[in-house]
């Protein structure tokens, strides 16, 4: 992991003086994490894509205003969220999450795309910044110290948030291990 700072470091001075090719090194080695970020964030592959594609162009344009660039994880992501949440307030009026299923449908064991798509929806059922601080720090693997600079909000706020979101995910999936055994 060292490693791999030092060189996310040489290419951001590589590419802050001009050197696209640098640029284009950092974007193949961040463009799925933030596309998968962002696309759980949106629910919408295209709107995601447009996203990713706007929040490395901004991150190429301001590159000059980042201060340490072994920030630049957080930063990049601070700028997909800040894209992602402008996209979801012009949005909001649609409606909120797609209300929760009723009945007991399922049989007693699922397949893993069951489960894949029970998790999907129970995330889909947070409410957004409950939904963001479980992304960055479960599928995208941040500190709460990242988390909080992405976010720009407090660790406390950003434990808070998750821990009440793992709790509502826990009491929404949970049923999901206990069917057939009785």
């Amino acid at each position: 992991m060292i490693f791999r700072e030092v060189e996310d470091r040489d290419l951001i001075a590589k590419a802050r003086r001009g050197g696209v090719e640098a640029y284009n090194l950092l974007i193949s080695r961040w463009e799925k994490r933030v596309f998968n970020y962002l696309l759980r964030l949106v629910r919408n592959r295209e709107d995601a894509l447009d996203l990713s594609q706007e929040a490395f162009l901004k991150a190429y344009q301001n590159l000059g205003k980042l201060e340490d660039a072994g920030r630049f994880g957080p930063w990049l992501y601070r700028i997909a969220h800040n894209e992602a949440f402008s996209l979801l307030r012009k949005r909001k009026p649609e409606g909120d999450a797609e209300p929760p299923p009723t009945g007991e449908a399922r049989s007693f064991r699922m397949f893993p795309i069951e489960l894949t798509l029970a998790v999907k929806s129970a995330l889909a059922r947070l409410d957004p910044d409950q939904r963001e601080a479980v992304i960055l720090k479960i599928y995208q693997g941040f500190k709460f110290e990242e988390i909080a600079e992405v976010l720009s909000c407090p660790v406390s706020t950003v434990k808070s948030r998750l821990y009440t979101a793992l709790d509502l995910l826990k009491d929404t999936l949970a049923p999901i291990h206990t069917r057939g055994v009785q």
